[in-house]
């Protein structure tokens, strides 16, 4: 099933008053970055001329993870495998609502193999694994909000695949299309502030200039009270962000970001991940949420 949402006028950007916010315990998968290089070019960040430093990229993984932990989180860890250096965004390898584990299914080769090792990790955990038929890039393109799931296409996944993932899930899709080559997944574009469907739709944060027209419609009628952020942060991919419903793990240079967290009731922490954002991931492209 799909949702049409009507064209609404533009966001004012309006912050509304700051409410007092509740962390909810977290359960998510990670990859420590052992294998982590660009050899290859898939995507606008990815020069490989450009020197890597894994142990850097190593170092800063692990601030990440300490952070989630002493946030209280579950955290679990997958092997990393030598060859695929992409294995550290987890957020790729699936998407994970009520123990069923819809598998990815990767656009380019480099990072196909990645698919079936998450699966059998899945598996290996004791969640319900579906296959997938239609290419998708896990919880990259697919971010659930309140009582929906948000589908990004446009680079990456097919738009079969919200579908797919419709299907799987008895959950309404909504269908959101990415125009901006440097934000080539929806978890680029959008953060999920809150997802409780006990706050209505939802709250996220988002950038405008990453959507076609007809998704940015659906955006401002839908969460009307959304943060914007500025292009400046968003090209730190200060959206590549992870929150509890109170802290908010996000780069630590998006500053403006930050504040607007701030002014929402938000706890924003910031971590340096520059090393990673050389392979074009941020915060949230290191996190898959698991939710039994």
């Amino acid at each position: 099933m799909s949702l049409d949402v009507a064209s609404a006028t533009p966001n004012e950007s309006v912050a509304p008053a700051a409410v007092t916010r509740t962390p909810v315990k977290r359960t998510i998968l990670m990859c420590k970055p052992e294998f982590f290089t660009v050899v290859y070019r898939i995507n606008p960040w990815m020069d490989p001329a450009l020197p890597t430093d894994t142990s850097l990229a190593v170092a800063q993984w692990q601030t990440l993870y300490d952070t989630y932990i002493g946030l209280g989180f579950d955290v679990h860890l997958i092997d990393p495998i030598d060859g695929l250096p992409d294995m550290v965004y987890a957020a790729n390898g699936g998407f994970v609502i009520d123990g069923i584990a819809y598998g990815a299914k990767f656009t380019y080769p480099q990072r196909e193999p990645e698919g079936p090792a998450y699966m059998d990790w899945f598996g290996a955990n004791d969640f319900d694994v579906r296959e997938p038929v239609e290419i998708n890039e896990g919880e990259g393109d697919f971010l659930l909000v309140g009582d929906v799931i948000l589908a990004g296409t446009g680079f990456r996944s097919a738009s079969n695949s919200h579908e797919e993932a419709s299907a799987i899930y008895g959950r309404p899709v909504i269908t959101l299309t990415l125009v901006n080559p440097s934000f080539y997944h929806l978890d680029t574009a959008i953060a999920v502030l809150d997802a409780s469907p006990t706050s209505g739709n939802g709250e996220i944060a988002y950038l405008p200039s990453a959507f076609d027209e007809p998704s940015l419609a659906v955006l401002r009628e839908r969460y009307p009270d959304a943060i914007i952020v500025t292009e400046e942060d968003a090209a730190i991919l200060g959206l590549n962000s992870y929150s509890d419903g109170f802290n908010v793990v996000i780069a630590a240079k998006a500053k403006d970001f930050e504040r607007q967290l701030r002014a929402r009731g938000f706890n924003p922490i910031g971590v340096d991940l520059s090393e990673l954002l050389l392979g074009g991931g941020g915060v949230k492209c290191c996190t898959l949420e698991l939710r039994r």
